[in-house]
């Protein structure tokens, strides 16, 4: 049995703040992280969902005699949420067999006329196949936004993600690459509908100084806590209260509101943004040369399946994305791992149908290639707190899960 650490390492690797990233700067976050990627002008809104829900509302007054938006059926209940909110209809697509991207063929199947937008997502910084959807898309009339919510800094052929489809989004949230603990980026290649998406934003986000204020003490505790010792207390706590009432969807936090929060962000949140973007293409390089490395090790463990880059692409490292052959193994792991202290977790917890609290939202449908993606996945932290001792003890208990 496993010994649980004393500090906490985190699921996900997040941009550690430092103290003075916290001291008064120019709000320059969208214009500092637009020229770090190579992008358009970005749009920073208050979280990544808020993104995708004036994303969606422009798009329905621009087309208002559609009505569906398809995602996968593997994804964050937040996208769902949003469309709800968005006033409109949600249509899931099926996964590839053992993959995150939507099946082509099941995707061409569920768009006609209807169809508004299709939202291909990039997983865990991996680089979704946007291809299928931009085909599909424009043979039925469909926008394509891009969820690269986990995906900041992702590349595809040299370019980031986000620009291949109609609109893009990235998220700031806690734990994801850079944060200001809630927040979001929204992208167009087209400046005419950057400009609708600008219009759309001041239209129907309010300045709640409310909120910000609640987002900013956040942020605070988020700079003070994002460390091991303090995620013990954050993270790791909450975490094994969950376990223990068996909980396992406020466990990973997939247990949203269904009410999607709209305020504009600060100044001061988007001063501390700015100071720590300049650290992150170093820390991008980090994560990526860490994963190479641990991804052989990986590998020689009997029936692990490891999602690495796909040729032409260059995606992010929050964490590592692992298959096990069946649920029963993935079980036997996480029944050490996830408790163990180690930064052991699983992404989204069910496929879309199968949360109990989106029935209102979410119909009943046959998506069993979502399902079994949710039942043999699990995720492996890529902090640089993670020690080669710390990797190695979570390969040995998958090897002996798989044995």
């Amino acid at each position: 049995m496993l010994t649980l650490r004393r500090q906490e390492l985190p699921p996900t690797a997040g941009l550690p703040l430092r103290a003075r990233d916290l001291f008064p700067g120019p709000p320059s976050l969208a214009v500092d992280l637009a020229a770090l990627l190579g992008t358009p002008p970005l749009q920073l809104e208050c979280s990544g969902t808020a993104c995708l829900l004036i994303a969606l509302t422009a798009l329905r007054e621009l087309q208002p005699q559609r009505r569906r938006v398809v995602v996968p059926a593997y994804t964050c209940p937040l996208v769902a949420i949003a469309v709800q909110q968005a006033g409109l209809e949600l249509q899931l697509c099926d996964l590839r067999a053992g993959h995150y991207d939507m099946d082509p063929q099941a995707l061409r199947a569920i768009c006609d006329e209807r169809t508004l937008a299709i939202l291909p997502t990039h997983l865990a910084g991996r680089v979704a196949n946007v291809g299928d959807a931009l085909k599909v898309a424009r043979e039925v009339g469909a926008y394509v936004i891009e969820d690269a919510a986990q995906a900041l800094g992702a590349r595809h052929h040299g370019i980031s993600v986000g620009l291949a489809g109609d609109i893009g989004f990235f998220s700031l949230a806690a734990g994801k690459g850079l944060s200001i603990y809630e927040g979001g980026l929204l992208l167009a290649r087209d400046p005419a509908l950057r400009a609708r998406l600008a219009e759309t934003a001041a239209r129907i986000v309010p300045r709640r100084m409310g909120w910000e204020c609640r987002r900013s003490i956040e942020l605070l505790g988020y700079a003070a806590l994002y460390r091991p010792r303090g995620l013990r207390l954050a993270y790791g706590r909450p975490l094994r209260r969950a376990l223990r009432r068996g909980d396992l969807v406020a466990a990973v936090g997939d247990d949203f509101a269904l009410t999607i929060p709209l305020h504009r962000v600060g100044r001061w949140r988007q001063g501390v943004g700015a100071h720590a973007a300049s650290r992150l293409p170093g820390f991008i390089a980090q994560t990526t040369t860490r994963a190479q490395r641990r991804l052989p090790r990986l590998r020689q463990i009997e029936g692990v399946e490891v999602f690495d880059d796909a040729a032409g692409t260059q995606g992010a490292w929050p964490f590592l994305l692992l298959l096990l052959p069946d649920q029963t193994s993935r079980d036997r792991a996480l029944k050490q791992l996830w408790q163990s202290g180690l930064g052991v977790s699983r992404l989204f917890i069910h496929a879309l149908p199968d949360y109990a609290y989106l029935a209102g939202i979410v119909s009943p449908q046959d998506v069993p290639h979502a399902r079994d993606f949710a039942a043999r996945s699990l995720s492996i932290g890529n902090s640089p707190w993670m020690t080669d001792e710390d990797f190695e003890t979570i390969c040995l208990e998958l090897e002996t899960a798989l044995s």
